[in-house]
């Protein structure tokens, strides 16, 4: 690729939107481009391949800071991956709490929809709602 390209074209091929890669310049995901004549941001492959590889990362979950660590792993093909792996176990753990947590809810909303009554004053969800907690 010759040119580069611009910040409106690599949010197209990274999947990324605009306003988040430069968010991601701001804090240091990516590295700031070569600016052209005009001013613009000029980008490169390999920009486009990290934007991909952070988009990806976000998808599965991973915070900023995890990611920011993969990263340099990336950056890094010759460091060992035990890192890599243990921040997998670590959010595979916190995925498996959130998955128990949604499913006790899902049994709670069960639970409490299919109310029978024409009056919100016996509505099962809005007694549940203004129980005392305690």
């Amino acid at each position: 690729m010759a040119q580069g390209y611009s910040i409106g074209k690599l949010s197209a091929v990274s999947g990324v939107n605009l306003e988040t890669v430069r968010y991601y310049e701001r804090i240091g995901l990516l590295p700031a481009p070569q600016r052209a004549a005009n001013g613009y941001r000029c980008y490169t492959d390999a920009a486009a391949r990290r934007l991909r590889f952070i988009r990806r990362g976000r998808e599965l979950g991973f915070g900023i800071e995890a990611i920011r660590t993969l990263l340099q792993l990336a950056d890094h093909p010759e460091l060992p991956c035990g890192e890599a792996d243990q921040l997998t176990l670590v959010h595979l753990r916190d995925v498996e709490a959130r998955i128990a947590d949604l499913e006790a809810m899902r049994q709670e909303l069960i639970r409490l929809s299919g109310c029978d009554s024409d009056r919100a004053e016996h509505c099962r969800l809005i007694e549940a709602l203004d129980r005392d907690g305690g």
